[in-house]
């Protein structure tokens, strides 16, 4: 069986998976049926919990049970989370469907990095996993921005709940090319069950072997983590600043796009330059730029949040890189969840 073909349908499922137009008026929504700044930051606690608790059981499951099958799964729970936000009408509800967003991250978090490095494993192509991981990327923030550029016009025309609508049609293209995956065969998976604590101390064993990849990865995560407060409070900050909803798109659909280069030209980067060198240039930008926006508050805080998001792109290839060409095929998920 030809695996190489798993790469297009992951271009395609996180393409529709990313076409989402509630993205871009969703702090708006969700302030339209009663939810304060609070509020919101407890259902982001309630979704960071979910991950970190899920994060490694996902993997366990996905690496001794199916990478695909953990695809599909948090495609079905985002189409059911669309669902309940586009009736959600009180706390409980919206942290419900955060928490549904929270296990489908959790699934789909290590499944298809491992779906990806193994189908081109089978072809002989792995070494082509930063360049497609970009490409994915790439299909990610392409996404991005023609929902935000279309999400602003539908929501000034037909309302805010009319995008929930638009956003459950694309999650339910991406469920559906999901059952079209096809699991490539794991050479190095033993014959033999591993218990499920063996899997865990494997994964701590391998970090511990591994000084250099602990430090790549604490750089991607600490820097992913700052860059997440930019994606889930931009559009309050943009409101504050006065700038009408209907350009709320151009300005999403920007911070999308400079962030395009930096992951379709990670894998020559890495080629020119050291991955101290790289990562150590990121964080001083991510570093100086978050220092700046805290101390002000106006329109250059704007350019500088474009900034960071120019520098972002290169770490999750260069990382995921980093991780994936020094682990084994048969823990992938679980040690990269």
């Amino acid at each position: 069986m030809n695996y190489a073909n798993n790469v297009w349908k992951l271009y395609a499922i996180r393409f529709f998976h990313n076409l989402i137009p509630a993205y871009v008026i969703e702090r708006l929504f969700w302030e339209q049926r009663g939810m304060t700044i609070q509020m919101v930051v407890y259902t982001e606690i309630i979704y960071a919990i979910t991950v970190v608790l899920l994060e490694i059981p996902t993997g366990i499951i996905a690496d001794k049970w199916s990478r695909k099958k953990m695809i599909v799964i948090d495609g079905f729970l985002g189409c059911c989370e669309l669902l309940i936000l586009v009736f959600a009408n009180k706390f409980r509800h919206f942290a419900a469907a955060i928490f549904l967003a929270g296990v489908g991250r959790a699934a789909y978090s290590g499944s298809e990095n491992a779906l990806l490095y193994d189908s081109l494993l089978s072809s002989g192509k792995e070494h082509n996993f930063e360049k497609c991981l970009g490409r994915l990327n790439a299909c990610d923030f392409s996404a991005a921005i023609l929902a935000a550029l279309s999400g602003s016009l539908m929501a000034s025309r037909f309302g805010f709940e009319f995008n929930y609508w638009v956003s459950f049609a694309g999650m339910f293209v991406s469920l559906c090319i999901s059952f079209l995956l096809a699991e490539p065969e794991i050479k190095s998976r033993p014959d033999a069950p591993t218990a499920i604590k063996e899997y865990v101390a494997e994964s701590v064993r391998f970090f511990g072997r591994n000084y250099g990849v602990c430090v790549v990865l604490l750089s991607g995560m600490v820097m992913g983590a700052a860059l997440n407060f930019i994606d889930e409070f931009w559009q309050l900050y943009v409101n504050r600043l006065g700038i009408p909803v209907i350009f709320f798109g151009l300005f999403s659909a920007g911070l999308s796009f400079i962030r395009l280069p930096g992951n379709v030209l990670a894998y020559r980067l890495k080629n020119r330059m050291s991955y101290r060198g790289l990562i150590s240039g990121v964080v001083f930008v991510f570093t100086a730029g978050f220092l700046y926006i805290s101390a002000v508050k106006g329109y250059t805080s704007l350019a500088v949040i474009f900034v960071i998001c120019v520098v972002s792109g290169v770490m999750e290839p260069l990382t995921s890189g980093y991780l994936h060409h020094r682990i084994d095929s048969s823990m992938r998920a679980t040690i990269d969840s």
